[in-house]
């Protein structure tokens, strides 16, 4: 079972996590809303990572269709012309987006957490968000973020419990991340 406060601690996470991570500089403005159900994910894509521990496992999805707009937004974020970039290019860059969120979670989570692991990226079709119910998990969320009122990516949270979930965060104190470089 996942407590409220645990529950809540996530989403806190995740919607700090997402802000860092899709920011193509210190200007975006980034609106996080939790969404109720996955309805309104309509990407063709998305990258799925995870991070682990003995008592969970918490999936994370990115949804994205790499339209005009998006492919802007993901040249910007590479600091490369958009027009120098080709499909494999633009995935690489949303890999990298979607390390950053989950980085970002994983060492938030390591406050309250020992022995995190963390996955590589896999980027699958968005059909697959349609089974996350066959996981048996305790806590499902789902999130719309929009870059600049311009680019939308859906993002999701399946956490998978394996023994009670209890955390409490501060969310009074948020710590700015801009996707620095973490080495382990």
């Amino acid at each position: 079972m996942i407590s409220q406060q645990a529950k809540d601690g996530f989403e806190f996470f995740v919607t700090n996590a997402l802000k860092a991570a899709v920011v193509s500089s210190s200007d975006d403005r980034v609106d996080v809303t939790a969404l109720d159900d996955s309805g309104e994910i309509k990407e063709e894509r998305m990258v799925l990572l995870t991070v682990s521990s003995y008592l969970f496992r918490a999936i994370t999805m990115m949804s994205f269709t790499l339209d005009a707009a998006t492919r802007n937004h993901l040249a910007a974020i590479h600091r490369a012309p958009a027009e120098s970039m080709v499909e494999a290019d633009y995935l690489d860059v949303i890999g990298e987006v979607g390390n950053i969120f989950c980085g970002a979670l994983n060492r938030d989570l390591s406050h309250h957490f020992p022995y995190l692991g963390m996955s590589t990226p896999n980027v699958l079709e968005r059909q697959c968000i349609d089974y996350l119910d066959e996981l048996d998990a305790s806590y499902i969320r789902h999130f719309r973020v929009v870059v600049n009122d311009g680019v939308t990516f859906h993002a999701s949270l399946c956490v998978c419990d394996f023994a009670d979930i209890d955390f409490q965060v501060d969310t009074s104190a948020v710590e700015e991340s801009h996707g620095e470089l973490e080495l382990f």
